[in-house]
């Protein structure tokens, strides 16, 4: 099989700034009828980026809401321009914003590499190259980007806070147990990690602001039933993502998926 080839072209950032891949809106509350504009980002802090592939590596582009899916990929804008995409929403609810990527593919150092997986919490890579022996060859994966941005279009409804946290069947995907937009006075957010439609164990997860992003504000390793948990402040932009890879043939290659949920509050609290 043939894949794409691309550097990751963040590698000197370290292994978690080079990776971490998100849908940016312009806003994530909006009316209906309003032209929304969103960016495809990668990286963190003075490495962050917008991610600069063409719609030739946009496999996925859809809208999902109560009222069914939408293809947006006639919405891409990804040539110049200071925006990816725009779009509107007639109707009013909650509608996901879901992109995946086509394969690219990596070679890194040992070292780099051993470096990414340990960061990433990659337990089944450490324990295939422990086991292989091969600690210090060189790190090779095909990878993929997926990624949903949950917006908000008109006031939620019960019926939103009910399909925020159905599965969308992305590879890898980050499933919110409670509405974002519907959190109690705890402003915990639970959420379970999915792997091929099952439940993931032993997963990274990580919170970051999009405002503050050098490093995330917390991190947590799902349980045996593919759960973690988030406190996240009422105001902000936010990213949730989680990384996740299994060894592929023989040969010491490996299939990682980077995955990402992005949600927001405080749209006159954006840093473009």
């Amino acid at each position: 099989m043939k894949f794409r080839v691309a550097a990751l072209v963040l590698g000197l950032a370290g292994p978690a700034a080079a990776h971490d891949f998100w849908i940016q809106p312009l806003r994530f509350q909006t009316p209906p009828g309003i032209p929304l504009t969103a960016t495809f980002q990668l990286g963190h802090a003075e490495f962050r980026q917008r991610w600069g592939l063409g719609a030739d590596h946009v496999l996925l582009l859809s809208d999902l809401s109560r009222q069914g899916r939408r293809d947006l990929r006639a919405d891409l804008q990804l040539v110049g321009g200071d925006t990816d995409m725009v779009t509107r929403f007639s109707t009013s609810g909650l509608h996901v914003i879901a992109m995946q990527s086509a394969y690219a593919a990596s070679d890194l150092p040992a070292i780099r590499f051993n470096d990414y997986a340990k960061a990433e919490g990659l337990a089944l890579v450490m324990a295939n190259r422990q086991r292989a022996g091969t600690n210090n060859a060189s790190g090779r994966e095909r990878y993929s980007r997926r990624g949903k941005a949950l917006v908000q279009v008109g006031a939620q409804t019960p019926a939103d806070a009910a399909f925020a946290t159905r599965p969308i069947g992305l590879k890898l995907e980050i499933v919110p147990e409670r509405s974002p937009y519907g959190l109690d006075a705890t402003r915990i957010l639970p959420l379970r990690v999915l792997y091929k439609g099952h439940r993931l164990a032993g997963a990274t997860v990580k919170l970051t602001s999009l405002e503050f992003d050098s490093k995330p504000i917390a991190t947590a390793v799902t349980d045996r039933d593919g759960r973690a948990r988030f406190r996240v402040p009422a105001v902000g932009d936010w990213l949730v993502n989680v990384i996740w890879s299994e060894p592929i043939g023989g040969d010491g290659e490996f299939d990682t998926t980077f995955s990402s949920m992005t949600f927001g509050y405080d749209p006159g609290s954006r840093r473009r």
